[in-house]
């Protein structure tokens, strides 16, 4: 029989240090490999779009163990979870570290996308669970924040790493950091919650039966597949254009800073602006952004692409994830894993369909393609939204 979890404190305004902190790490470890496709792809000795599977296969383990990771966050415990899937996640990176062939790296790399995809949305389950409605989406930016930090970190460090000394370092120092913060959140108090496994059938059968909670999934498919999926070929396209790894991993350290200001932005914003308008200007700088990369690619390009997209996903991720966590309240682990699961899922589809178009150096028509579809992304979102509110007013 599980021992009573200690409740967490109520009315908290901001989410724990320990849960950002290890948002960071995810966030770094997700982002690190980007700048570095390339590079393992010439030490390899195998063309890009093989190496490309480095990083789709991480997103999709990342994004089909979300359900069992909200199942398993809504038995047990969200700090319980955490903490050993972090313990997982700094085993597995550490084997990334010292795998010799590319089929070694790519299951070692699906082995860490799984551990390290309980984190992000276990941290944001436990902050739906911890902060009242009206400042819920202003601790969710703060958490934004920190991943924001980790991004911008693992885009320009990830890709000095691999120039300077290799890119197995850069799978190192997450694994390290993962370990440091499971033992970091031993004193984090557990918030109630009904782990019966009769509860957990409930969960599930709440939040595939709410047609709402279905259409902010498919919302975090496309956004997932816009987004994440196109964004990890900004550095690989400076890098087809004659620019050094290392130097093409700090151009796109501006999304991670773009991220991080724009987050505080938002944070201002959430309690003046209605959500719709948030995701409409997020969207905006989406479009906007790809639509420069597609027009020319050269440095100054795509620092500032990487710096739209930033401010693209605080304004229209912190929306879309601040819906997830209210439209099944009874069900908020099992409602995060499955929004988290379509977005990443969506990223890992659209990095595997762009593979070839890398391959052949059509980076043009690959952020044209992403510009494209971001407008009407941006659009239903922003009026599906507006229509959600209007009913739960009525």
């Amino acid at each position: 029989m599980d021992a009573t979890p200690t409740p967490a404190p109520a009315g908290l305004a901001a989410p724990p240090l320990g849960v950002s902190a290890a948002s960071f790490v995810s966030s770094f470890d997700r982002f690190a490999v980007s700048p570095m496709l390339v590079v393992i792809a010439t030490d390899l000795g195998v063309p890009l779009s093989a190496s490309v599977t480095a990083a789709s296969g991480y997103f999709l383990a990342y994004g089909l163990t979300q359900p069992l990771w909200g199942v398993l966050s809504d038995r047990f415990g969200r700090v319980r979870i955490m903490r050993g899937a972090l313990v997982g996640a700094a085993v597995a990176g550490l084997v990334s570290a010292l795998m010799p062939a590319l089929w070694a790296l790519v299951a070692a790399r699906v082995v860490t996308g799984a551990c390290f995809g309980a984190v992000i949305p276990t941290g944001l389950t436990y902050v739906g669970d911890t902060v009242r409605p009206a400042l819920r989406q202003r601790a969710l930016t703060d958490l934004m924040s920190a991943t924001a930090l980790g991004t911008a970190l693992a885009t320009g460090l990830g890709g000095a790493l691999a120039g300077l000394v290799s890119w197995r370092a850069a799978f190192t120092v997450p694994a390290a950091c993962a370990l440091v913060c499971a033992l970091a959140l031993r004193s984090l108090p557990e918030p109630p919650r009904d782990g019966a496994p009769a509860a957990m059938r409930r969960f599930l059968g709440m939040v595939l039966g709410q047609r709402w909670a279905l259409l902010v999934f498919a919302l975090a498919f496309a956004e997932g597949a816009i987004m994440l999926g196109v964004m990890p070929f900004l550095a690989p396209a400076l890098e087809h254009s004659g620019v050094a790894a290392a130097l093409a991993g700090l151009g796109i350290t501006a999304y991670g800073l773009g991220l991080w200001v724009q987050a505080k932005l938002v944070k201002r914003l959430s309690g003046r602006w209605p959500a719709p308008l948030l995701m409409t200007v997020g969207g905006a700088q989406l479009v906007a952004g790809f639509a420069l990369a597609a027009a020319r690619v050269n440095l100054v390009t795509v620092a500032v692409t990487a710096l739209l997209l930033g401010g693209g996903w605080s304004f229209l991720h912190s929306s879309l994830q601040t819906w997830a966590t209210s439209v099944v309240p009874q069900a908020r682990g099992t409602t995060i894993a499955f929004f988290a699961a379509a977005l990443f899922v969506g990223s890992a589809v659209s990095s595997w369909a762009a593979g070839p178009l890398a391959e052949a150096g059509r980076y043009p028509l690959l952020f044209g393609l992403a510009a494209a579809a971001a407008a009407p992304l941006a659009a239903v979102a922003a009026l599906t939204r507006r229509r959600y509110g209007a009913v739960r007013a009525g």
